[in-house]
């Protein structure tokens, strides 16, 4: 015996070990050796046991592993070893376990294992291994345990395995197999095949035998009732169904079972009410039963199953009250009652669950202050309830708190001062109530969605979407500047400056809703406001932006459009501005140039959300190659989702509908962490519902909606077809000219170089091919991206979506591909042109 195991060994084994040929035990395992198995262990021929787990070894299983004909064992598992079984692997006769577990092993099963007929068990799971699962794995008539489970097995699962009387487990999760379940796993204690492409029903005789204690299918496409045979199987512990389509009345296909502790039945198909025999199961810690057709009342009984920790009713059909008798569930941690039609109150014997850490539900009247007594709660959802009146103080008190939810409710009243006790919480949703006043100073607040604070009476604070707090005023002496970012306009010409300025400060006092002072302050009491220093002395202004500019040198350029320069200045106060230099034009001219800049300042002012900026560079990061790769795929859907949701918020969340008219890669800025930021609002304008809307053309060639050929109406769907235009042009790289000819062609394809007439053009051939090609999630996301962007290209503006609708389906998770990445058509995708995809 040469035992080595549990210590640090490094470095290759010693191709010298071979030497020792009298060796009957080789243990190895634990330590940190690498290197290839080497061939001379095939020399060391009385060998009975080699364990060479839990090491970083690599390279392949030697052939000359045949020679050891008295292996009673091998233990390879969690390594590196690569390549496929050797077939000479069949000539251990007198094998009774081969683990091979956690390796990079490939390739099909080598039929030669057929011959291992005294194999106990076998397990090859989490490696790479393909193809069928051979038919000659039914001649170990040995085997109690077989896991292939992990790998990319395909095909049936081999009718061969009911040769084998003495298997108890058998784990085939995780892989490609299809077709119907083969009915012969009778005697099985363990049977798990989820994850795969499996068909049809349950095998009728999966407990005949009495014995069976843990079944997991979940994630199939099983359909059917559940087999008889689970009604009366007592010895179930675990069952796992989810995720299916079977079906069946739940108060008849489950019975009593006294060792069961995790059943989870959610999203089937079951129907009829909640058997009271749930409450008798007293080992029960987990049921979830979410996403079915399940109606009724909550039965009071499993109030008697006390050991319950988990319930999960969610999504169904259930109606009356929550039974009082749930408070008696003293281990209960997670109470999940959403999305079904129960009215009434939550009892005030749930609050005194110590150990509930989530709850949400469907109920209505008030918040009951005893949930404050629930300390060890940590995700709290209230949302689309009727719940009206304050947010109880006591809140204050739940110091485990991390995800709150009280949206789309009745709530109102300002938000209790002692949340801002609450420093655990993560995430919050307070949308859809009467809500006003301060939010907590919490950074679950401050960095919350615009959507996660929406649509209340009065919230004010530093968020987005919300307006500052009104503060009481207080002498600002010794207090420290803040840093502002603020935009000028300047005109060429001094005169001209003083006139923008008095545009500018009638904008901001006119739509601020601001009252002026009887007396101005003193200007150092004004600590550096920008305001203040345009209205007592425009023209040192002017020279501090003629000195920082070093007089709108191009090295401070930041951005060009039609109407003028966006330049830099960081001014002697330390503020930091972006100033506009209109260009140059005859006077009949820079008569439309100050409407559009007074159109600029007043869309600004009104506009308050984090995609929308009051200071460019998309095109010019798209245009260089480094910049562009930087910008990744995960980065260019991030930046389409912003722009989504700007432009959502500015056409219906805003309280005038503002189209901006000229959504292009010149009027796109990006942070330093790549966020989209809408800017250059020269050409926006405010739809007033009692006016046409008619106006001159506006927007930047290429981006410009093809209705504007025949009617000079402006409406929000000429933004929406500059946002497809912007989109497909962020997953080209550059502008999509001929793309764009092509889908207003309807003769042919012959307008797009790159299309063929059948239209079998690859995706990926088309988006932008300076970057890798986008692995799984990201895939997903730019197919669905670039459909719902040819949407926003109908040429009918009365079939585009709005930006609503564009900005909600961005938000939801891609669906999986039904084909590889690589071998989607854009043919295929012209066919959806839909924003439901």
């Amino acid at each position: 015996m040469l035992d080595l195991s549990g210590n640090s060994l490094t470095g290759p084994i010693p191709a010298s070990i071979g030497n020792l040929s009298n060796l009957v035990y080789l243990f190895l395992y634990n330590n940190h050796l690498s290197g290839s198995i080497p061939n001379e262990i095939g020399g060391l021929k009385s060998l009975f046991t080699i364990q060479f787990s839990k090491n970083n070894l690599s390279g392949v299983i030697p052939k000359s592993i045949g020679n050891l004909t008295k292996l009673f064992s091998v233990m390879l598992d969690t390594n590196a070893i690569s390549g496929s079984i050797p077939r000479e692997i069949g000539m251990l006769k007198s094998l009774n376990f081969l683990l091979l577990a956690a390796n990079s092993i490939s390739g099909p099963i080598p039929t030669s294992m057929g011959n291992l007929t005294n194999l106990t068990t076998l397990s090859l799971s989490h490696n790479m291994f393909f193809g069928l699962i051979p038919k000659e794995v039914g001649m170990l008539k040995s085997l109690s345990e077989l896991d292939l489970s992990s790998n990319t097995f395909s095909g049936q699962i081999p009718t061969s395995i009911g040769n084998l009387s003495s298997l108890s487990g058998l784990f085939l999760g995780e892989n490609s197999l299809s077709s119907p379940i083969s009915p012969i796993y009778n005697n099985l204690t363990d049977l798990q095949l989820s994850d795969n492409h499996l068909t049809g029903p349950l095998p009728e005789n999966l407990c005949l035998g009495g014995v069976l204690t843990r079944l997991a299918v979940i994630n199939n496409n099983l359909s059917g009732p559940i087999p008889s045979s689970l009604r009366n199987c007592k010895s179930l512990i675990r069952v796992r169904v989810d995720g299916n389509h079977l079906t069946g009345n739940i108060s008849e296909v489950f019975g009593i079972y006294p060792h069961l502790n995790y059943s989870s039945l959610s999203n089937n198909n079951f129907y009829g009410e909640l058997s009271p025999n749930w409450g008798q199961c007293h080992n029960l810690t987990s049921l979830r039963v979410s996403n079915n057709n399940i109606f009724g009342k909550i039965p009071f009984e499993l109030g008697h199953a006390t050991q319950l920790q988990e319930l999960d009713l969610s999504s169904n059909h259930l109606v009356d009250e929550i039974p009082m008798e749930l408070g008696a569930l003293k281990m209960m941690s997670r109470l999940l009652l959403s999305g079904n039609k129960i009215s009434g109150r939550i009892p005030s014997e749930i609050g005194l669950l110590s150990n509930l850490e989530q709850l949400n539900n469907n109920l209505g009247e008030s918040i009951p202050s005893s949930i404050s007594y629930i300390d060890a709660l940590q995700s709290l959802d209230l949302s689309q309830n009727s719940f009206c009146g304050n947010i109880p103080q006591q809140f204050g008190k739940l110091q485990s708190l991390e995800m709150l939810n009280l949206s789309h409710n009745m709530l109102n009243g300002s938000i209790p001062k002692a949340f801002n006790d609450l420093h655990g919480l993560r995430f919050v949703n307070i949308s859809h109530n009467q809500l006003e006043g301060p939010i907590p100073d919490l950074k679950a607040f401050h960095e919350a969605s615009f959507n996660a604070l929406r649509n209340n009476k009065g919230l004010c604070g530093n968020a987005t979407g919300l307006m500052p707090c009104v503060l009481p005023s207080r002498d600002n002496h010794g207090h420290k500047k803040s840093t502002k970012l603020i935009i000028l306009f300047v005109l060429p010409l001094f005169g001209g400056l003083l006139f923008l300025l008095f545009i500018l400060v009638t904008s901001f006092l006119t739509f601020c809703k601001k009252t002026p002072t009887k007396k101005s302050e003193p200007m150092e009491e004004q600590d550096g406001d920008i305001f203040t220093i345009l209205g007592f002395n425009g023209r040192i202004l002017h020279d501090s932006i003629i000195e920082a500019t070093e007089d709108f040198s191009s090295d401070y350029c930041i951005g060009s459009g039609g109407y003028g320069s966006v330049y830099k200045a960081a001014l002697p106060t330390g503020q930091v501005v972006a100033v506009k230099k209109l260009h140059q034009s005859e006077d009949s001219i820079l008569i439309n140039n100050l409407k559009a800049f007074e159109s600029e300042i007043i869309a600004l002012l009104e506009l308050r959300h984090r995609n929308i900026v009051q200071m460019g560079g998309l095109r010019m990061v798209l245009s260089n190659n480094e910049q562009a790769k930087e910008l990744d795929w995960k980065k260019r859907l991030n930046v389409v989702k912003g722009l989504a949701n700007a432009l959502s918020y500015m056409h219906h969340e805003h309280s005038q509908p503002i189209v901006h008219r000229d959504i292009s890669s010149n009027n796109v800025l990006l942070d330093l962490d790549y966020e989209a930021r809408v800017s250059d609002f020269g050409t926006a304008r405010i739809l007033k519902p009692d006016s046409s809307n008619w106006t001159s053309l506006a927007g930047t060639y290429g981006y410009i909606a093809p209705e504007f050929a025949y009617t000079m109406r402006v409406d929000e769907k000429c933004d929406v077809y500059s946002f497809g235009v912007l989109t497909i042009e962020v997953l080209m790289g550059t502008h999509p000219g001929d793309l764009l000819s092509y889908l207003s062609s309807s003769a042919s394809a012959s307008a797009l170089p790159f299309m063929s007439n059948d239209q079998h053009v690859l995706l990926k051939d088309v988006i932008d091919q300076r970057l890798s090609p986008p692995e799984i999630e990201a895939a997903e996301g730019v197919v669905s991206t670039i459909k719902i962007a040819f949407a926003c290209l109908n040429g009918n503006p009365q079939y585009r979506p709005t930006m609503k609708q564009v900005a909600q389906a961005l938000s939801r998770q891609s669906l999986p591909l039904s084909s590889p990445f690589s071998t989607v058509k854009l043919g295929e995708l012209l066919g959806h042109v839909t924003c439901n995809g």
